[in-house]
């Protein structure tokens, strides 16, 4: 019996090791074969110490959404934020791939505050901040806004008066996706819709370099479709309105120039120069249940979403 059983246990083991002995050991090859995902870095340059930094792209995008947009924000606006910055610095990739840098840390292109000066800024409320940023950063990761196959250049700013400015009346290019498009959100939702700025006669003249005079004559020649400025003459100057904003550090182009009691007064409507996604309005569109994409789709005109594939 004893040797009838052995027989037997030996006929049901076999089979058992013969799958033992035909199983690989693959497990540390999978592992050493399988792709690693490949980060992309922005090279940063930073404008108060002239270094230039390498920063992963996703975390590039959280530190330019803590210093272009308040994180009070509603979260679609600041996903819409997150999905226009990272599109405006992968076009700026594509400019300068042949440059030591892509972007620089300021107002010059996008403002990106590090970890470091968060920290320092926002204190106790540090966490909380940071992590709503990355929620909005991580739910749209790697998204862009695209027309037609190519990265669009997702220009923005801060107020519309109402409108936003077609691309070719503050940048010479036309573009087909920057159109002017109505904003009606901004007036209820920003604190800047609307400013008032004085000057001295002398000032306001010599700041415009205009020969000075006891007379002010001001003349619009030519309003863009939002009704910003494009050309004024200013006691018989023609000048840009881009140009008198500049000069005179206003706001926006949509502006009124009056004399009061021997001084300057001009009143502008908006903030900044209009092209392209209007923050504040986005902020109103959010309020209003727009998710984060249709936001982006109604000031970029004729755009999609895509997502870029890392190799």
């Amino acid at each position: 019996m004893k040797q009838i059983f052995y027989i037997s246990l030996l006929l049901i083991l076999i089979p058992f090791f013969v799958v033992l002995i035909s199983i690989e050991p693959v497990e540390k090859d999978l592992i050493d074969e399988a792709p690693t995902e490949k980060k992309i870095f922005v090279r940063v340059k930073r404008e108060k110490n002239e270094n230039i930094e390498q920063i992963e792209l996703e975390d590039y995008i959280v530190g330019v959404l803590a210093g272009e947009m308040p994180v009070s924000f509603h979260i679609e606006a600041l996903k819409a934020q997150a999905v226009a910055s990272r599109s405006y610095v992968l076009k700026r990739m594509e400019y300068n791939k042949d440059n030591d840098y892509d972007v620089v840390d300021s107002v010059n292109n996008q403002v990106y505050l590090d970890n470091d000066y968060l920290k320092q800024r926002w204190g106790s409320k540090y966490e909380e901040n940071i992590s709503k940023l990355k929620k909005a950063v991580s739910e749209t990761k790697s998204q862009y806004v695209e027309y037609e196959g190519e990265i669009a250049d997702a220009l923005f700013f801060s107020t519309s008066n109402g409108f936003t400015e077609n691309s070719e009346d503050i940048f010479n290019n036309k573009i087909p996706y920057l159109r002017s498009v109505e904003s009606v959100w901004d007036e209820e939702t920003s604190p800047v819709f609307k400013d008032q700025k004085q000057y001295k006669t002398t000032d306001f003249f010599n700041l415009l370099d205009i020969e000075q005079s006891d007379n002010l004559e001001i003349k619009v020649v030519k309003n863009s479709e939002s009704g910003r400025i494009l050309k004024i003459l200013i006691n018989g100057v023609e000048m840009k309105g881009s140009e008198v904003r500049t000069k005179l550090a206003l706001r926006s182009t949509d502006f009124e120039i009056e004399e009061n009691d021997g001084k300057i007064v001009i009143k502008t409507s908006g903030y900044g120069h209009g092209v392209g996604m209007s923050q504040y309005g986005a902020l109103g569109m959010a309020k209003e249940g727009y998710k984060y994409d249709e936001i982006l789709k109604h000031y970029y005109q004729g755009t999609t979403i895509n997502s870029y594939k890392q190799k």
